[in-house]
């Protein structure tokens, strides 16, 4: 298992436009997509620094899960990504050294294959993995 780099840090917003006014207007950020993804009920906004980005996060319903962390923790930083060579290999590892997983087997995200590390299994941050396409 090598990790490869800090992928992205992701913040959940309740408006994205507004967001994208601090971090792009006043931060002088740049926007290099905007794009919905219906099947994961969140708008993201994507704004690259140096190796990383931040992924800006707007619910699309109340009732999602992006939608429901907002409602019961406010604005913020949602998660941390890491970027890995190999999910799968990433994955096994991590379920034979006894992580605790949100997905023990990947899903199509925005930029690749990615997995879930629960918070509870990883002293309070929820941690993403991609393995980018």
């Amino acid at each position: 298992m090598t990790i490869k780099r800090i992928d992205h840090i992701a913040i959940v917003v309740e408006n994205l436009d507004a967001a994208l006014a601090v971090y792009r207007d006043a931060l002088g950020m740049t926007v290099t997509a905007v794009k919905e993804m219906p099947e994961q009920d969140v708008k993201m906004a994507f704004l690259p620094s140096g190796d990383s980005e931040i992924e800006l996060l707007e619910p699309l319903h109340a009732d999602s899960g992006i939608g429901k962390y907002l409602a019961r923790r406010g604005e913020g930083l949602h998660h941390v990504c890491l970027e890995v060579d190999d999910i799968e290999a990433t994955i096994s590892d991590l379920k034979a050294r006894g992580a605790q997983l949100i997905d023990e087997t990947p899903k199509q995200g925005a930029h690749g294959k990615i997995a879930f590390i629960h918070p509870k299994g990883a002293h309070g941050v929820l941690v993403e993995l991609i393995q980018r396409d």
